[in-house]
């Protein structure tokens, strides 16, 4: 477990603009099961392409993009363990990967964007991609 408050600047990125932080695997599964709609989920980490990629690349498609998710949604790897193997659960056949980006639709993933679509690409990039999902799911 990574100590709070290294990664507390690494939270607030994302929830400072509308992310909804998930800490359980309660609260993934409740939001996940009884939420109709689209949900980007953002399994974060502290590893470098989540911050000079993953979280920018987000930022930036929401900033952006014409449709967007109905709700927004985290969960931090190394830190909130439960929630993350929860919506891992979720992720399915996909294996375990952070940072990573997920989205549902009324409960079901229909696209997901691993470590290694990360990884090595510039934030611009992750959000482009961003970008052509949202248009085609949201």
């Amino acid at each position: 477990m990574y100590p709070e408050q290294l990664v507390a600047p690494m939270r607030k990125d994302l929830t400072t603009v509308g992310f909804q932080e998930f800490t359980t695997s309660e609260q993934v599964e409740k939001h996940l099961s009884e939420h109709k709609g689209t949900t980007l989920m953002v399994i974060n980490s502290v590893c470098g392409c989540a911050a000079g990629a993953a979280r920018p690349g987000v930022k930036y498609a929401l900033q952006h993009s014409e449709k967007k998710p109905d709700h927004l949604t985290t969960v931090f790897a190394g830190v909130d363990q439960e929630a993350v193997a929860k919506a891992r659960e979720f992720t399915l056949p996909y294996p375990p990967s952070s940072p990573s980006i997920a989205l549902f639709k009324d409960g079901e993933l229909v696209h997901f964007v691993e470590r290694h679509h990360i990884e090595g690409r510039p934030a611009e990039m992750i959000a482009e991609h961003l970008i052509d999902v949202f248009e085609e799911f949201c």
